[in-house]
């Protein structure tokens, strides 16, 4: 996993509450336990007009012309703006995953479902939560001014928009400090891999029967 300190980056709306994770990405693509190659399917009910299939070529399915991520203007967006109440529905990874693969570092939102926000710093995504009145401030900008960015500040907790207003956002500093030395729950195992090491030379010593059956 890729460490996060900050991040500048263009904003796309969508201006929904209650988006559920079978709306990030419907449960037909859920075969897959790669962490690629979801990014085409993201939103996918809400992108295109047609029944997505996986394996289908996207580039030639009918887009829906008034969703958000199909407008020039949000083209290469990085930081995804949205409603209370983000990722409910069931606990698939495939949400996070298909947010990353389309190129989301941030999401903005007044809340989320708790496992979809716990899944986000699995995934390298920083989850901000900031009060509806500031959620609602920063659509009125997205909308009014063109090619609309945030710079987002782990290390300070800080947001800052090109108009130079500061958003300030309160996050578990364990969280924190894991995506900022970009540490997984593998990662985070793995920076005690000698004492594991030690520990199953250990387990071997004195249970050999164990092991010599898996040797």
């Amino acid at each position: 996993m890729e460490a996060f300190t900050r991040h500048k980056g263009l904003v796309a709306p969508l201006d929904r509450a209650n988006v559920d994770t079978d709306m990030i990405i419907p449960k037909q693509f859920l075969k897959s336990i790669k962490r690629t190659g979801f990014g085409p399917n993201l939103f996918d009910e809400l992108r295109y007009l047609d029944q997505g299939e996986p394996g289908q070529d996207c580039l030639n399915r009918p887009i829906n012309p008034d969703f958000p991520l199909n407008k020039a203007r949000y083209k290469g967006a990085s930081i995804l703006l949205t409603r209370k109440n983000f990722g409910c529905g069931s606990s698939r990874e495939h949400a996070p995953w298909a947010l990353e693969d389309y190129g989301f570092n941030v999401i903005v939102a007044p809340s989320y479902a708790d496992i979809f926000y716990n899944n986000c710093f699995k995934n390298g995504i920083l989850p901000v939560i900031l009060e509806e009145y500031e959620i609602e401030d920063l659509f009125i900008e997205v909308e009014k001014i063109p090619s609309f960015q945030l710079d987002v500040d782990l290390v300070s907790q800080t947001i800052i928009t090109d108009s130079a207003k500061e958003y300030n956002f309160e996050l578990d500093e364990f969280r924190k400090d894991c995506l900022i030395d970009g540490l997984d729950e593998i990662g985070l195992t793995l920076q005690h891999a000698d004492l594991v090491k030690k520990y199953e030379e250990h387990r071997e010593n004195r249970h050999p029967w164990v092991f010599g059956a898996i040797k």
